[in-house]
């Protein structure tokens, strides 16, 4: 079965049959590509078939085989081969308090699904930025409550329905580039408490995100960064390609809180930064505001002191105190 093999990434041939690879979620062999057994041909066979029919007409999607659900890249080579990606997505829903993210820092990000506002969740390919988001999703919806909409290329994390008492979630998969927007705009009228979108792709999608997280919505996003600086140039830039000016202030009021997260040897690697609630005057705002974005690396290490000293956080009471070892990085 293809659920047995230990593979993060796998590679498939999909034009005709050759050898495929894959990369190991084994933390010690996932830098390099291996070659699947032989007594996987059959599993590889069926999952090729499941793939060239779910990507029809497209280059990227999800598919479900064997019990195993992947997210599907295809490519067509300069030597005319054809390849997919999938990389492997865990069904389960993750779970804020076991994602190896320090206890401090996840009291603080618990707190802040009581605001409104944007929380951007960034970092490289393959570092657990979507884990993260939904987990927040999940603990939300399950602790606060509410209606939440996602928006995604593809829905990865299957949070469809009830969590907890009276939390539901409504998903969206988005097929084209330019649907991101529209499908932005409809959420709202649904009059969702909390907002996720998979990605920021396009300028429409960046203003109609903006203007979602200042009319009262909690709005989660991932952004491919790496770091919380190049987050906030990414989402300026995009969005000042749809309003213009008056970008940075936009952002400026409606921002909450920023993650950049790496996976190192001993699990999540966060950078943090938040708002003050209701501080127009708050300095991390201001430095949006006026486009001082490189100044923010002195708030991102007051940030991380702050909660290492365990000073109150936006759920209002201190938090848990940090585990020996941790960094502020």
């Amino acid at each position: 079965m293809l659920g047995d093999l230990p593979f993060i990434d796998l590679y498939v041939r999909l034009d005709k049959p050759d050898q495929a690879l894959y990369r190991s979620k084994e933390r010690s062999q996932n830098t390099i590509n291996q070659l699947v057994p032989e007594e996987y041909q059959t599993s590889v066979d069926r999952f090729m078939s499941d793939v060239n029919k779910r990507l029809e007409n497209n280059s990227d999607g999800a598919l479900e085989s064997e019990g195993v659900r992947v997210r599907l890249s295809r490519q067509k080579m300069s030597d005319n081969t054809i390849w997919v990606c999938a990389r492997r997505i865990n069904t389960v829903l993750p779970d804020l308090e076991k994602l190896g993210i320090a206890p401090a820092l996840v009291n603080h990000l618990m707190g802040i699904g009581k605001r409104d506002g944007l929380v951007v969740v960034s970092g490289a390919t393959g570092q657990g930025k979507t884990t993260t988001a939904v987990g927040l999703l999940g603990y939300y919806l399950k602790t606060y409550g509410g209606t939440a909409l996602t928006i995604e290329d593809p829905c990865e994390f299957m949070l469809a329905g009830r969590h907890g008492t009276s939390g539901h979630c409504f998903q969206v998969e988005v097929e084209k580039e330019e649907d991101w927007a529209v499908c932005l705009k409809r959420a709202l009228r649904w009059a969702p408490r909390y907002i996720y979108v998979g990605e920021i792709r396009t300028p429409k999608a960046a203003e109609q995100l903006l203007r979602a997280a200042s009319t009262g919505h909690l709005v989660i996003t991932t952004v491919h960064a790496g770091a919380i600086e190049e987050a906030l140039m990414g989402i300026i830039f995009l969005a000042e390609q749809a309003m213009g000016s008056g970008v940075s202030t936009m952002l400026s009021s409606c921002i909450t809180a920023l993650v950049n997260q790496s996976i190192k040897e001993k699990g999540p690697q966060l950078k943090y930064l938040y708002t003050e609630e209701n501080s127009p005057g708050d300095p991390v705002r201001t430095l949006i505001r006026e486009g001082k974005i490189g100044m923010l690396s002195t708030y991102i290490d007051r940030a991380a002191s702050r909660l290492q000293l365990g000073t109150a956080g936006p759920g209002g009471g201190p938090s848990a105190p940090p585990p020996a070892g941790f960094r502020k990085a």
